[in-house]
């Protein structure tokens, strides 16, 4: 019989990380669809607050509250002026934190087929973008991912079809793939 292992239990930092993507995805939901990529430094609202007092008046007291009540709080920090890049995977590519960045989130936007859509799909780049436009089962989609430097990781997913706060998906792994990239600007 095989060994029984244990889950292990949830980092502490979770529900902080869940939270402060949820808040970005409202956030970026609320400027409309068709937006550009936006990132966002993640970093614990009590450290912020000790290395800069001043962040104290621009907060509301309730989030002062959350993170005095909360060591995993985290605040986000919308980047601008980001490196031009081709795709997401150049931009992430040069992307690096420093150390006081406790984590990273991104929104991204993107076009996705049923999977028997996609393997019908063209291999000129042209043509598949044509094909992947005007698909009929096309479905636009809203990635909020973030990441905490060796801890969890938490995304949303909204559909423009279904674009209600109240119909966005999350969970810990829904976009593997942009999780490990977004880790890798944390190494």
């Amino acid at each position: 019989m095989g060994r029984v292992t244990e889950p292990l239990p949830p980092h502490p930092a979770t529900a902080d990380l869940a939270d402060a993507v949820r808040e970005i995805e409202h956030h970026v939901a609320a400027a409309g669809w068709d937006a550009p990529v936006r990132v966002f430094a993640l970093v614990r609202t009590q450290a912020a607050l000790e290395a800069e007092p001043g962040l104290a008046d621009q907060l509301h007291d309730d989030v002062l509250a959350a993170a005095g009540s909360a060591p995993w709080h985290l605040t986000s920090i919308e980047q601008e002026g980001l490196p031009a890049a081709a795709d997401l995977e150049a931009l992430l590519a040069e992307l690096s934190w420093p150390a006081s960045v406790d984590g990273v989130a991104v929104t991204v936007e993107r076009v996705v087929l049923p999977p028997e859509a996609e393997a019908q799909m063209p291999r000129d780049k042209a043509q598949a973008l044509d094909y992947l436009l005007t698909h009929p089962d096309r479905q636009d989609v809203r990635l909020a991912v973030g990441v905490l430097r060796d801890g969890p990781s938490w995304c949303a997913v909204r559909t423009r079809a279904n674009d209600s706060d109240d119909q966005v998906g999350q969970g810990p792994h829904l976009v593997p793939g942009l999780v490990a990239a977004l880790r890798s600007t944390l190494d």
